[in-house]
This record gives structure tokens, C-alpha cells and sequence, in this order.
């Protein structure tokens, strides 16, 4: 069994456009608030309209979209209804004049988003075997990270140019993904719609609290904190180097490409590496690698200096051993949860991946906010750090005979 390379790249693209839009948007929305509000509270708070609309909407539009037939598949539907009002939303941003406008387009820019997140993940799973679902979704946060090292490190020196040409050029990148996903990707027919209970997160959730085997649950419990911990340090990162280590935008951006680019450079292997060693085994170990890095990184300041080396590259280094940890992580933490249910499920529970990712970018953000406006930006890497260690414990605690096969089946 092999993976189709060329279409999983190509699907890929539904994941380029959305951290496309994402990589711009959780760097520098937070300076654009910095014009009118100085808690990084309240910043935080409204970097998190995006995930609350998640939790509301993005598990519900996931589930619909197992139960949607038309001529375009099931997900496309939504990826064509979804992206351009984004792209149209997303090139207006800069061009805010008040808090209000900044607000109001920041709200319908998320909610717009929110439409086509869950299908176009949920794509993946569609067209692969479970056994090389690690692969592929290796692949395919390979295009998502070769998006975030463009707008990070590419897009440092656009917008040190022209703020608002970078804003514009991802737009239009994300109008031209969305021509060639419908050109080149047709989802499988998959005969009758499915019979699944109608869209209800909470009556999913309950099945999987009342599960005998807990690992469902253990998972989206990791996966929540692992993203309090990876969400709250990227909303505040860049009023962290602009403000607490005194880096100007563009070096801010270039020290968190680095993060990006190791995450790029490793997504495709790290699916391989859970195929050899198992996927509980790969994620344990990118834990305990994230908690050391960002452990270190809390002690780097502006005079820091190693065998002559300044901070800034100090910390990218730094940043990008973490983002090779990272990938270690992200990239296996969705196959371990569509693992565990039935084809039928899929959408539903990539709703529920999302349900829990998205609940903690909410609480992530409001939580390093508050800690960063009590006792400083230099709690951040550290707070972090706690957050994962709760992640690396609930993942050591899951058993789950569906995983183990998978992860047997990818050896052979």
C-alpha cells in the first residue's frame, strides 16, 4: 500500500490557504491591536474570535459536511463558499481606520474561515487509508508549513516594504489554491449519505466520555493542552520580541520562521517516523524535546550570548529545534483521532479535534494575556512548558488496540 504523493500534495493546498491566512494574522493582528489597547489581555481576547466561532461552528460544519451530496463531492461545497469571501476579507484587513473596523473585519473574516476549516481537513482521511494517514497528513502540514516560512520570512520583508501588498499577494494565493484543488482533487464517492446521528458535538463527546476505552478522550485532552501551550505563545509572540526583547517586526518574523521552517523541513519525515516507532511514541518524545527548548528560551534576553552568537540567533536556533519537535507532535495527533472511530465519523470527529483545539486557542490566549500583564512577558515559555508537561501526561496514559494495529500495519 502506497501513498498517492502528487494528490496528497495538491490536497495539501486547502491546508496551504489556511495557514496562509493564519501565519499573517497571529503575527501581526496583535501589533495592528497594540494601536489602540495595551493589555495583552484583551489583545488575546480578541486574537481568540477565531477559535470561539471554531467551537461553535466548526464541529457542526464538519458533521454537515458527511451528510452533504452534490456534484462537487461533500467538502468542496464548503471550500468554495468559504475562501473567496476570506481572500475578499483578509485584503481589506490592513486597511483598518478604527479599533471598531479592525473588529468588525476581524469578526467576518473568522467566521467566514470557520466554513471551510473542518471539510477541508476532513478531505484528507476522505481519499487515504488509515494505515498511511500519518504520511499524508505529514504531507499536507508540509504545504501548511511551507505557507507560515512565506508569510514569516518572505513576508518580514514584504511588509517592512508594503504592509499592505502582503495581506493582498495572500490573497490572491488563496483564490488560486482553491482553482486548483477543484481542478485536480475528486472525492470519492462514498454511495449513500451517512445515517450518523444528526450533527450534535456534545452527543459525540458523550460517546466518547462513555467509552470503555478512555483513549479518545486522553487524546483530546492532550491535544487541548498542547495547543494551550503552542496557541498562547503564538498570539503573543510578537508583542513578546517587539516589546519585551526590543527586536523590531521583521526580526520578530524571521525569529519565529525559523520555528516555521523546522516544522516544514520535518513534517514529511515525522509521519515516517511514527511509522517506525509508533505514533504515542514520536509524539512523547517531541513533548519532552518542546519543554526543554522552550525552558531555555524563557532564559534568553537580549544580552544572552553562546560561543559569540547574539540572541536573536540564539533563539532561532533555538525555535527551530522546537519546531522540529513540534512536528513530531502536530503531525500525528489528528491521524490518532479519526483512528479511532468509522469511516462515517470522520467529519464528526475532526469536529471534535477542532472542538478541543479550538477551545483551548481560546483559552491559551486569555490565559498568557493575563499571566503577561501580572508578572510580564518573561512567564510566557514557561507557562508553556507546564502545559505540555499536563499533554505529555495524558498521552502516556492512552491504550488503543485500532492505534497499535495502524501503527503495525505502517511497519509491515
Amino acid at each position: 500500500m502506497k501513498l498517492n504523493y502528487k494528490k496528497t500534495f495538491i490536497l495539501g493546498l486547502g491546508f496551504f490557504v489556511i495557514s496562509l491566512v493564519w501565519s499573517v494574522y497571529n503575527y501581526y493582528v496583535p501589533l495592528f491591536l497594540r494601536d489602540f489597547i495595551d493589555s495583552q489581555f484583551w489583545i488575546n481576547g480578541i486574537m481568540t474570535f477565531d477559535n470561539i466561532l471554531a467551537v461553535s461552528l466548526i464541529p457542526v460544519i464538519g458533521a454537515m459536511s458527511d451528510n452533504t451530496r452534490t456534484r462537487f463531492g461533500r467538502r468542496m461545497p464548503f471550500l468554495i463558499l468559504g475562501i473567496p469571501i476570506s481572500a475578499i476579507l483578509f485584503s481589506v484587513l490592513p486597511f483598518y481606520t478604527s479599533l471598531l473596523s479592525i473588529v468588525i473585519i476581524l469578526f467576518f473574516l473568522n467566521l467566514s474561515m470557520s466554513i471551510y476549516r473542518a471539510p477541508t481537513i476532513a478531505l484528507m482521511p476522505d481519499i487515504t487509508p488509515a494505515p498511511l494517514r500519518s504520511k499524508a497528513n505529514g504531507v499536507i502540514n508540509f504545504m501548511g508549513g511551507l505557507a507560515s516560512v512565506l508569510v514569516l520570512f518572505v513576508g518580514a520583508f514584504v511588509y517592512e516594504y508594503n504592509k499592505y501588498l502582503l495581506f493582498i499577494a495572500t490573497s490572491v494565493l488563496m483564490i488560486v489554491s482553491l482553482f486548483l484543488l477543484l481542478k485536480f482533487i475528486k472525492e470519492p464517492d462514498k454511495g449513500v449519505i451517512s445515517k450518523e446521528d444528526k450533527v450534535n458535538i456534545f452527543g459525540a463527546l458523550s460517546e466518547v466520555i462513555k467509552n470503555k476505552d478512555k483513549t479518545t478522550l486522553y487524546i483530546l485532552c492532550a491535544i487541548f493542552f498542547w495547543f494551550v501551550a503552542y496557541q498562547g505563545v503564538e498570539a503573543t509572540f510578537s508583542n513578546y520580541s517587539v516589546y519585551y526583547l526590543g527586536t523590531t517586526e521583521k526580526t520578530g518574523s524571521i525569529i519565529l520562521s525559523s520555528f516555521a521552517g523546522m516544522f516544514l523541513a520535518f513534517a514529511i519525515p515525522s509521519g515516517f517516523i511514527a511509522s517506525k516507532v509508533g505514533k504515542k511514541k514520536t509524539i512523547l518524545m517531541g513533548i519532552i524535546g518542546l519543554v526543554i527548548v522552550f525552558l531555555i528560551l524563557s532564559t534568553v534576553r537580549t544580552t544572552t550570548t553562546f560561543l559569540s552568537l547574539p540572541f536573536n540567533i540564539i533563539m532561532m536556533i533555538l525555535m527551530g529545534i522546537g519546531g522540529f519537535f513540534w512536528s513530531l507532535i502536530n503531525i500525528n495527533s489528528y491521524p490518532m483521532v479519526v483512528e479511532c472511530t468509522t469511516e462515517d465519523k470522520i467529519g464528526t470527529y475532526t469536529g471534535l479535534y477542532y472542538f478541543f483545539s479550538s477551545l483551548a486557542a481560546i483559552l491559551g490566549p486569555l490565559m498568557f494575556g493575563f499571566f503577561v500583564d501580572i508578572i510580564g512577558f518573561g512567564f510566557m515559555f514557561v507557562l508553556s512548558s507546564l502545559s505540555f508537561i499536563l499533554a505529555f501526561m495524558f498521552i502516556f496514559l492512552t491504550r488503543s488496540k485500532a492505534i497499535e494495529n495502524n501503527d503495525r500495519e505502517n511497519t509491515n
